[in-house]
């Protein structure tokens, strides 16, 4: 995985990692999202004792833009020799540093990030190709309650293990319920679920609001591991929709992302909680699709919010986890 040579002129992002042998080419194509670490299971493999198994994450935005995500790793993540604690935009020529290993990250002009590196053998590379199609999906928005409160009262390492913990266990916990983390933003995570053209089954449904309780009692747990000033929160929005949603990948590695209204309304829904003193807030079809599976209308209560940016004000369904748990007791196990 690291077996690269440097090549000179590259037009597309990369990473060089620097070596007593000399200097690797790791290519940042192809995907949206590449991990570091000493296990096997990483996209970069990084033979250093000082690296943690799963140390970091490298995120592409829509945009081109790059995040360096450090995974709650021991000895943490450093941008041009200062620590990583929340995902930070990463610049043309910045230095990473991982343990004692040492890499450059390199990004060309955007209208270059589509094409073929110069110079390298075809064979090791894939062009991008970029598809969108519009299709039904659920958004899912978590955001961690009192996280400025919280980085007044602890150090910069405890920080780090913490945010980059939870960052790999909601990761763990979205892929063990069929999506994936489109967007690690903060202290907020994106998850998207694609759903089929004949619409969405009660038990899809269901499995999301599933993911959605492990990650509140994974974060409720956290205090128990770190020596927190209060235990951690998590707040939520889930919304479905139509939004057009964008294969940028590889033939054999298709990658998508979402765009669109749909995403929009998830992150203004979760905002809302806040507002209405809620730990979750449901967009009016995701609402309806549970209902399907038999929620109690007592569980989650209506609401009328304004979210940012829209003209009309918008319905919510809003509730607790002790709620959403409630609800999901009722629910036969997948």
């Amino acid at each position: 995985m690291v077996s690269q040579r440097v090549a000179t002129a590259q037009p597309v992002p990369h990473l060089i990692l620097r070596t007593e042998s000399g200097s690797r080419y790791l290519s940042l194509v192809g995907s949206s999202c590449w991990t570091a670490g000493r296990g096997d299971d990483n996209n970069f493999v990084l033979p250093d004792r000082w690296i943690s198994r799963n140390h970091a994450m490298l995120q592409r935005m829509e945009t081109g833009e790059f995040y360096l995500i450090d995974l709650g790793s021991r000895n943490g993540s450093f941008v041009n020799g200062r620590r990583v604690s929340v995902p930070v935009t990463l610049q043309n020529g910045d230095r990473l540093t991982f343990g004692q290993t040492e890499l450059e990250f390199y990004t060309p002009d955007t209208e270059h990030l589509n094409h073929s590196p110069v110079g390298l053998d075809s064979q090791e590379f894939t062009a991008t190709a970029t598809l969108h199609v519009r299709r039904l999906i659920s958004v899912l928005v978590v955001d961690i309650r009192n996280f400025t409160g919280m980085t007044r009262q602890i150090d910069e390492k405890l920080l780090s293990e913490v945010i980059g913990t939870w960052f790999r266990c909601a990761g763990e916990i979205i892929r063990e319920y069929g999506s994936w983390v489109d967007k690690y933003i903060g202290d907020a995570v994106m998850a998207v679920w694609i759903h089929g053209a004949q619409g969405i089954s009660p038990e899809e449904m269901v499995r999301i609001t599933r993911a959605l309780s492990a990650m509140h009692k994974m974060t409720s747990q956290l205090h128990e591991r770190y020596p927190l000033p209060f235990p951690l929160q998590i707040g939520a929005g889930l919304n479905t929709g139509y939004a057009m949603v964008g294969n940028t990948g590889t033939g054999d590695r298709p990658d998508y992302t979402a765009l669109g209204d749909t995403v929009n309304a998830a992150f203004r829904l979760e905002s809302s909680t806040k507002q209405i003193g809620s730990d979750i807030a449901l967009g009016e079809t995701t609402y309806q699709y549970l209902a399907e599976s038999g929620i109690s209308p007592d569980l989650f209560k209506q609401h009328t919010v304004s979210l940012k940016g829209y003209d009309v004000p918008t319905l919510t369904y809003a509730g607790s986890f002790t709620d959403l748990d409630t609800f999901l007791k009722l629910m036969p196990n997948d």
